[in-house]
């Protein structure tokens, strides 16, 4: 088979409808809004490719200028999907892209026009691709292979898309939109169904890796609080634990609310759990950087802290009383007040394991309790005192 031009059109309308399709069933399972953009912008390519294969047959205008069109669309969708995939904001100056195209309107689509054409088309491709590459830089978190693969995949197609705009300058330089003659051009088609397979290819694996970690993430947060739960604290917890020493001494703080069963008796169980989000919010804030936070279960907390004191914890443990105990007494009113008791260790030495360090401190929650509860009872076992 020969790859002349419209064998090669034709391979890419196959290509683009089989990424298009691919990515639709892909969000239809996991509904992911940059699968949907990609997948649009791939059967964006498809129709315009189909239609690219009319200008033989001499509908020019169909053929070329609303072909192109779809094909500056297809890779702003691109752009598109890679904003919403890495969450960032776009610029509305990304609006002139239509208007600039649709000036080009006012052009003939003869052979003169051919090189001003091509180079203004190759320019609002190779702009989003380039802009596309550029979000998919690493911001403090490395990317995944397939994240990877896709940055460079674009960052080299938006490449040659400026040299496509260049090559124009070039003097002698054959280019015919209408029969598809000249170097370039035929270049340019073989690059495009190159490039739409490892696009696709490199998008598919990002999305897949994306939604591999929201399924990891999810199986280790605790789905009411969002916090750890306990199988991922007893994952994490050893490295943190294996770091305590007479220079840096560790601590565990176990926490848990005094009379909570009367919110859930007298306002419900949804109260309950806002009680239990308001807490966890409160934790996250006053947990220093590197501190491990979990819910255990129940109204049952726990942090865990490296390189600390006696007195960042005394202090950390009163700001966290302080603020529960003020949002619950405004929040309900009970027989008995909503407070909270907190048994914490202190330990220079890394223990036997997380479950004999959370038995310690429950026998500290447990003295704080019968000592009249909304305290704070702190072991210090680093031998300092």
């Amino acid at each position: 088979m020969t790859l002349d031009p419209p064998t090669i059109l034709a391979l890419t309308v196959a290509l683009a409808a089989a990424a298009a399709l691919y990515l639709a069933v892909e969000w239809r399972s996991v509904r992911e809004p940059s699968l949907l953009f990609w997948s649009a912008g791939f059967a964006t390519i498809s129709l315009g490719s189909t239609l690219a294969l009319l200008r033989v047959s001499g509908f020019l205008t169909i053929g070329i200028w609303f072909a192109n069109g779809l094909l500056v669309t297809a890779h702003f969708l691109f752009l598109l999907g890679v904003a919403r995939f890495t969450q960032r904001q776009l610029s509305a100056l990304w609006l002139l892209m239509p208007i600039v195209w649709f000036g080009m309107l006012t052009l003939p689509a003869d052979l003169p026009w051919s090189k001003a054409m091509l180079a203004v088309q190759s320019l609002l491709v190779a702009l989003p691709t380039l802009c596309a590459s550029a979000l998919l830089r690493p911001h403090g978190k490395s990317l995944s292979i397939g994240a990877v693969q896709l940055r460079y995949v674009l960052l080299i197609h938006g490449a040659f898309y400026v040299a496509k705009a260049l090559s124009v300058l070039i003097p002698g330089t054959i280019i015919d939109l209408t029969a598809f003659k000249g170097e370039i051009i035929q270049v340019s088609l073989v690059e495009g169904a190159m490039a739409i397979m490892l696009i696709a290819l490199s998008m598919t694996g990002s999305e897949r890796y994306r939604r591999e970690q929201q399924i990891a993430s999810l199986a280790a947060r605790d789905p009411l609080t969002a916090l750890y739960n306990r199988r991922a604290l007893d994952l994490r917890a050893p490295r943190l634990l294996a770091q305590a020493s007479p220079a840096q001494p560790g601590a565990l703080l176990l926490i848990d609310i005094d009379n909570f069963k009367l919110v859930n008796d007298l306002y419900g169980h949804t109260a309950g759990d806002r009680l239990l989000i308001a807490l966890s919010e409160m934790i996250r804030t006053v947990g220093p950087e590197g501190s491990l936070a979990a819910r255990l279960g129940g109204d049952e907390f726990v942090i865990l802290l490296n390189d600390t004191s006696t007195d960042r914890i005394v202090a950390l443990g009163s700001s966290l009383r302080a603020q529960f105990h003020q949002f619950a007494s405004q929040s309900f009113t009970t027989p008995a007040p909503i407070t909270l008791s907190i048994g914490a260790n202190l330990f220079d030495q890394p223990p036997d394991s997380l479950a004999a360090l959370i038995e310690l401190g429950d026998t500290a929650l447990y003295e704080t309790k019968r000592g009249g509860r909304d305290s704070i009872r702190l072991v210090d076992r680093t031998g300092a005192c």
